[in-house]
């Protein structure tokens, strides 16, 4: 009876340490790992959302962008940090899933961090360089399927979401292409527009600038909508590839054991800056699409990765791709 009087006792302590925390919660600054490069639409979206939270929260929110490894220092920075909900990570399907599927990692995504909020994400374009004979999908499947390995298919990089893309759009349409890593997208679109590779998939946000001055061809989004800012392109299933839906979605964790009531907290400034006019506006402006606020909570996030590791872990590792 002692024992579990004791036993009781600290439980009891415990969860009153985690209220009397949330109640002053946040009395200083609060910093989000952004694991990229600063200047891209993964890290601008960050920003928009810090920006918006230090509203709602009255404190700074400072982004620190920690690189390299695929992201995966920053946000192994983040899985050992204290559980007290003043580092946060900005990541997504890059860090939380594809990453674990082919990178040996010295944390585990499922279980070392805490689902604060899922936030906006890009579909990818289905893109070819001006001069591809294709006019639209199914030409350029056609063409693809009678010539191959004669084309060549620009990524961003090994293991990141353009390389996947590329991956599931050979295995989805039975082609076959020599795959071209570069060392960012931005180079891998230059080299697209210049004609020196032939196809790519990849972020709209990234494309879209491209297929708006006319300088590469986009056959599809991948997506089950039409893009809001380019409704004129067709989705997979209008163009003739039901089902390649691939999108590049970003979300908010904390360190495992963050108290509820943090969790809640930080929620639900997240979801007050993706509802303010300005972010949303500002957000469309760079081609990411907020998800609907019922998929926005920590519980959603939950659920959405683990579905996601569980579709894409068997196509990486099908895919046998290696660290670079």
């Amino acid at each position: 009876m002692r024992k579990l009087l004791i036993t009781a006792g600290f439980a009891l302590a415990w969860a009153s340490v985690g209220i009397a925390h949330a109640q002053i919660y946040p009395s200083h600054p609060i910093t989000m790992v952004v694991p990229v490069p600063a200047g891209g639409a993964f890290d601008v979206t960050a920003r928009v959302i810090a920006e918006h939270m230090r509203a709602s929260l009255g404190r700074a929110i400072i982004v620190e962008n920690v690189t390299g490894a695929a992201g995966s220092i920053g946000t192994g920075q983040v899985a050992r940090a204290a559980p007290d909900g003043y580092t946060l990570i900005f990541g997504g399907l890059n860090t939380h899933v594809i990453n674990p599927a082919f990178l040996a990692l010295h944390y585990n995504v499922l279980n070392d961090f805490e689902p604060v909020a899922l936030t906006a994400t890009v579909p990818l374009l289905i893109v070819a360089k001006k001069s591809m004979p294709a006019n639209n999908l199914k030409e350029l499947i056609a063409w693809l399927k009678a010539n191959p390995d004669k084309a060549s298919l620009g990524t961003g990089g090994r293991g990141n979401v353009s390389h996947l893309a590329a991956v599931f759009f050979q295995t989805e349409t039975g082609t076959r292409m020599g795959i071209v890593p570069y060392r960012a997208a931005g180079a891998a679109i230059n080299d697209l527009v210049a004609g020196h590779v032939d196809v790519m998939t990849d972020l709209a946000s990234n494309s879209l600038p491209h297929v708006r001055a006319g300088t590469i061809k986009a056959y599809a989004v991948s997506a089950k909508t039409r893009l809001a800012v380019a409704p004129d392109i067709a989705t997979v299933d209008e163009a003739g590839l039901p089902g390649f839906y691939m999108e590049a979605w970003q979300a908010v964790w904390a360190p495992k054991h963050t108290p509820k009531a943090v969790i809640e907290k930080l929620n639900a400034s997240i979801m007050a800056a993706l509802a303010d006019p300005a972010a949303r506006s500002r957000l469309a402006d760079i081609g990411q699409e907020i998800f609907p606020s019922e998929r926005q909570t920590s519980q959603a996030l939950a659920t959405f990765h683990k579905a996601e590791t569980e579709k894409w872990w068997p196509v990486i590792k099908a895919a046998g791709i290696k660290p670079e």
